[in-house]
């Protein structure tokens, strides 16, 4: 069996998408001599879940989100040589029948080398999004800090959330090879949060 870990360490040099807080560690120096650290972050920093609450009025938040839903099969899909956001027809081409969750590996990726937060990043059109809902996916990620183009309207994210559909953004494929695994995603439980940084892992069986 071989782990992999997909998460993004939190650190006070991680980008953040405009408007959210920066990353904060700080040592609390009155607790020695025991270390202790006060974090400061918002709840969509690094790889973190989006939960319906991020943006659905009265949608539930992340500490009511299945545990089934973030552990189990899943699919990596290599689509780094596409240049500009994903659609439905480019999805279609992966031959996902059967896929309940799905992680997207972009040129997001080597975005990450930047400590400034880029613009350019590659995301889902809406058709891209409507199709991964017909075709009953129960979470779908990401490798960089939102699953919608920078200047999008928030379709992408309602169409999936309104579905029930579970968003995982932040995530490190860079070197994770396509394929299927199994994945352990497990968020902050935060009552009633919108989203929640998450500790996630993917699973081979190497056999």
């Amino acid at each position: 069996m071989t782990l992999y870990d997909i998460s993004r360490p939190l650190s006070c040099t991680l980008p953040v998408f405009p408007g959210d807080p920066e990353v904060q560690l700080a040592p609390i120096t009155e607790a020695a001599p025991f270390h202790l650290t006060r974090l400061s972050l918002g709840s969509h920093s690094g790889t973190h879940i989006d939960a319906p609450a991020h943006l659905l009025e009265n949608g539930p938040g992340v500490d009511h989100i299945p545990l089934d839903t973030l552990i189990g099969p899943c699919r990596v899909v290599d689509l780094s040589k596409d240049r500009g956001p994903i659609s439905a027809a480019e999805l279609e081409a992966c031959e996902l029948a059967g896929v309940s969750r799905l992680l997207l590996r972009t040129r997001n990726s080597q975005l990450w080398k930047n400590r400034a937060f880029c613009e350019n990043y590659i995301g889902l059109t809406a058709d891209a999004a409507a199709l991964l809902v017909a075709l009953n996916i129960k979470l779908v990620g990401i490798d960089y800090l939102s699953i919608e183009p920078f200047k999008g309207d928030g379709t992408v994210h309602r169409t999936l959330l309104e579905a029930g559909t579970v968003i995982l953004e932040g995530l490190d494929l860079g070197s994770i090879l396509p394929g299927d695994y199994e994945l352990i995603c497990l968020p902050l439980k935060i009552e009633g949060g919108d989203g929640a940084p998450c500790r996630t892992v993917l699973r081979k069986d190497v056999k």
